[in-house]
């Protein structure tokens, strides 16, 4: 796999784990009668804040990447 590639898969992995964060939340609430805003904001927040961290570390990684892949193409042309 080349270097845009694992980029872009980190990006979508970054994606993946945002997403599941709240899917996991509304899961997790899924037995609550009455719906809040505090009440949402309690079961985000007994998430936690892995999947966050993980979240950002692949996003940064997936930029990382794809800005290394720009820069070996524009050394190859020059």
């Amino acid at each position: 796999m080349n270097k845009r590639g694992a980029g872009v898969s980190f990006l979508a992995i970054s994606a993946f784990l945002l997403a599941a964060k709240y899917i996991s939340a509304a899961m997790f609430g899924s037995g609550v009668t009455t719906w809040d805003e505090k009440i949402y904001d309690a079961m985000i927040k007994s998430v936690g804040f892995t999947l966050n961290t993980f979240s950002i570390l692949a996003l940064i990684a997936g930029i990382l990447y794809l800005l290394a892949a720009e820069k070996e193409d524009l050394n190859k042309k020059a």
